[in-house]
């Protein structure tokens, strides 16, 4: 995988190459399914924040709050 390359987070192709994991295991439909809802999922509660709290630390806060549950359940999810 090249820099700058973008590949699907459910998609089969990020099993041919990592910059920092040395394997990764085929995910079955239903994590596929699980991740793709857990992001849509964050999108929307940044969305909700955007729309909703007044610009300013505790907006940013919240919004790198929504981005690092995301990250962990994903890797939750694929670590399993």
């Amino acid at each position: 995988m090249s820099i700058g390359r973008l590949v699907e987070s459910e998609s089969d192709e990020r099993l041919a190459e990592s910059w920092v994991r040395h394997q990764y295991r085929a995910l079955s439909d239903g994590e596929k399914m699980s991740i793709v809802h857990i992001k849509d999922m964050g999108i929307g509660l940044i969305r909700a924040i955007e729309a909703g709290v007044p610009r300013g630390r505790e907006a940013s806060l919240a919004k790198t709050k929504v981005e690092e549950a995301v990250l962990w359940a994903v890797k939750g999810v694929t670590d399993g």
